[in-house]
């Protein structure tokens, strides 16, 4: 997909100078402005921080890797601006944040909370972008930074999985290979045991940060959380325990079971048990995303099926 090249004067006005009104987001990287073009076109705008090379490296690797990619589900790059020290790049304005947000916020009254049909669109969506990442992009690619930070919703709480800095393009060199080394990057929670043991990125590394999405989606808890008891402050460690005594639907969110029928409350379990899957210790016993994404919309289609009953 090809990315227009903005000069720094069409994003300045754009921004209104880059005011702190504009400011929708900050991060490591740098600031993340909301900016409004001539042509009414609304962008989100991403600054790295001045110095800061990693994040000037981590914003060329996105341009690399979304110039190369074309999905509904994958955030649009509209283009970038190389007039200055700082890099800019400008992406489509996705207007109602993050899965994060809508999961662990909503108490706020911002955020909108999120009904278990929605839940499962969302979960579709995204493992549809990935799904495409890992076996129709060419080269293959590994997003390697999975995590509900990363998975916007527009108006429409469609998701759009985005922040492709870590992500890796597969070279046909290493194409046979069952998996690649490379220095283990990621989110604490989010991250494969096996990739951080081992140094080996493969596909499957991005699956088992999607059934952590997964879990979060189900249990409406953070994948780490620090007032949890000291031995259950990681998601995964807490549910795979709790799976084990057979008690899955008590961590389902209370609010997400409230009046739901039968079917519905078999989805979740359902769901609950494909998480279960995607974050097996060994990485040859997990799905494929093609595989998750395949199992969601069987879930989805039994839900309508019911929903349409009613």
């Amino acid at each position: 997909m090809l990315a227009r090249i903005f000069t720094i004067k069409e994003i300045a006005k754009a921004t209104n100078n880059f005011s702190k009104e504009n400011l929708i987001g900050t991060g490591g990287f740098g600031e993340v402005f909301k900016g409004i073009f001539d042509d009414g076109t609304v962008t989100a705008i991403k600054r790295a921080k001045i110095g800061n090379t990693k994040g000037i490296d981590q914003m060329l690797n996105e341009v690399r890797i979304l110039c190369q990619v074309n999905h509904r589900s994958l955030v649009r790059l509209v283009g970038c601006c190389v007039e200055l020290e700082q890099s800019l790049l400008i992406y489509e304005y996705i207007p109602k944040g993050t899965l994060f947000d809508h999961l662990h916020r909503h108490h706020s009254g911002k955020w909108a909370f999120l009904s278990w049909s929605h839940r499962l669109q969302i979960a579709y969506q995204t493992a549809e972008g990935l799904a495409y990442l890992h076996s129709s992009a060419m080269p293959p690619i590994y997003h390697r930074d999975v995590k509900s930070t990363n998975i916007l919703l527009d108006e429409k709480l469609d998701a759009k999985v985005s922040d492709f800095g870590l992500s890796r393009l597969v070279e046909m060199s290493e194409k046979n290979d069952s998996h690649i080394f490379t220095c283990a990057q990621g989110t604490l929670g989010y991250l494969d045991p096996e990739y951080y043991r081992n140094f080996q990125l493969t596909d499957k590394s991005d699956v088992y940060s999607f059934g952590v999405v997964l879990l979060e989606m189900l249990t409406s808890k953070k994948a780490i959380d620090f007032n949890r008891e000291e031995e259950y402050v990681n998601l995964v460690i807490y549910i795979k325990k709790i799976m084990k005594e057979e008690k899955l639907m008590d961590v389902v969110d209370a609010t997400l079971k409230e009046g739901a029928g039968k079917v519905e409350l078999e989805t979740m379990q359902a769901f609950g048990y494909l998480a279960a899957s995607c974050l097996d210790e060994q990485r040859q016993n997990r799905p494929s995303m093609k595989e998750v994404s395949d199992e969601i919309e069987y879930l989805i289609s039994i839900l309508k099926g019911e929903i349409s009953k009613t």
